[in-house]
């Protein structure tokens, strides 16, 4: 099983420093790779452009893989992203794993003009044109001559691409694509299963080979301090409700929270429910002091190597 975090402390107005040094320490932990989100008009925690901020942390560090939980398409000119997610794969000698999402709020599509109707359509359009761009199709005709990318990505055909998605249509979308699906990281375990089995069905009725990566993104506090635990899970439980969330799910069924042994039990769990091969570890929780979060994520990378 592979280990992956995300940012565990952003809100400071984007600043690639920041990132950087979350980056490298999580390099030297041993993390497989390091997840940004995109994020727009959220004030201090937006987080517009995340291919700019990894190529911060790709500038710093030398081995681990670089990360978006979900880079959005549909509001992008395919082929100035396409040449971005190039550069940035050239830029960090080939550690990119994309992951791509059509996007959800309204007040972001409004704002770039776009018809929320249209996402899917658009997503779908945009991927096909810089999947091309990049295995190095002609995107264009001036003067009678092609005209192609520049310069291509480090890893061919393509860095890898993983579908965010949540709901029916979006995990179809994923599985007819044969990509690797990444989830809402509240969704409780049992729609997990289900969803996952879904998202199987698709890629074998769209004809594609089966798709042998299974990455979870889940909320992840490992400590052996009963009075920590209680306070980060009541910090979970006070969060702002999440619009993927049903606030009856019980939080041990969205979130990982406890001692080495009870976070080996659950990875051992979700490793046969679901074929977890690749788990994203989400930090970022209200309250929790740096040095705690850094302590968690050590014991998280000591547990995943005893769970068979």
């Amino acid at each position: 099983m592979k280990i992956a975090v995300t940012a565990w402390r952003f809100g400071t107005d984007g600043l690639g420093q920041e990132l950087a040094a979350q980056g490298e320490v999580a390099e030297a932990m041993g993390f497989d790779s390091f997840w940004l989100p995109e994020n727009h008009f959220t004030g201090p925690a937006a987080i517009p452009s995340p291919l700019m901020l990894l190529a911060a942390v790709a500038s710093r560090t030398t081995k681990i893989r670089l990360g978006s939980t979900s880079y959005l398409l549909p509001i992008r000119n395919p082929i100035l992203a396409a040449e971005e997610v190039a550069v940035l794969d050239r830029l960090s000698g080939g550690r990119v794993i994309l992951g791509i999402g059509r996007g959800f709020a309204d007040a972001m599509f409004k704002t770039f003009d776009i018809p929320t109707s249209e996402k899917r359509k658009r997503f779908k359009e945009n991927l096909e044109r810089m999947i091309d761009a990049w295995q190095g199709k002609a995107i264009a005709q001036h003067d009678d001559e092609d005209i192609f990318l520049s310069p291509l990505p480090v890893q061919q055909p393509h860095p890898p691409l993983w579908v965010a998605a949540f709901g029916p249509l979006a995990i179809k979308q994923a599985g007819s694509l044969g990509l690797p699906y990444i989830a809402s990281p509240v969704e409780s375990l049992e729609s997990l299963e289900a969803n996952i089995s879904a998202h199987r069905e698709h890629v074998s009725e769209a004809g594609h080979n089966s798709v042998t990566t299974v990455p979870v993104m889940r909320t992840v506090f490992v400590t052996d301090q009963p009075a920590l635990e209680k306070s980060v899970r009541e910090s979970l439980d006070n969060e702002s409700a999440s619009q993927f969330r049903e606030q009856s799910v019980p939080l041990d069924d969205w979130a990982i929270v406890g001692d080495a042994a009870f976070v080996k039990d659950k990875l051992s769990e979700y490793r046969e429910r679901l074929g977890l091969n690749y788990l994203i570890a989400r930090g970022r929780i209200q309250g929790v002091r740096e040095e705690d979060q850094i302590r968690s994520h050590e014991l998280l990378m000591s547990v995943a190597q005893k769970v068979s």
